[in-house]
């Protein structure tokens, strides 16, 4: 069992850079749409009310391209428990052969809408995207 998450991306033209590819801070937007979407399809609506996230760190490992035209399908799911209000997400773009050309890991930080305050990610908070991947492998 899983809870990974996907959406497919296609390139337009003003996702394109001067080299005739999908420009890394595309890649950065796109990484934050699945994110959010992935939260909004699955966080109960009064958590979804309650709090907010924001992005304390990516890494990003870019090993292809695509061009104009061109589609990636993502995928997105949690490798491991929060660590008090850091909640890590992996994020994969796979291209048409199914290959990685896009990996991320990213951290975000919950915070209470309300008070502006990080807040502690609970066990009812993350019910809905478990299991992390740690616990299937």
């Amino acid at each position: 069992m899983s809870n990974r998450f996907t959406l497919t991306f296609t390139a337009e033209p003003q996702h394109i850079d001067e080299l005739g590819h999908v420009n890394n801070a595309v890649w950065v937007d796109w990484i934050q749409q699945i994110a959010t979407a992935h939260w909004s399809a699955v966080a109960a609506p009064e958590h979804q009310a309650a709090y907010v996230w924001v992005v304390t760190r990516h890494e990003i490992d870019y090993r292809g391209n695509v061009g104009l035209g061109e589609s990636v399908t993502a995928e997105t799911f949690i490798p491991f428990p929060p660590t008090g209000a850091r909640f890590d997400r992996r994020v994969d773009f796979r291209g048409p052969d199914g290959k990685v050309i896009v990996s991320a890991r990213t951290t975000w930080a919950m915070i209470d809408k309300a008070s502006g305050r990080l807040a502690r990610v609970r066990d009812e908070i993350t019910a809905p995207f478990r299991p992390f991947a740690e616990e299937t492998a």
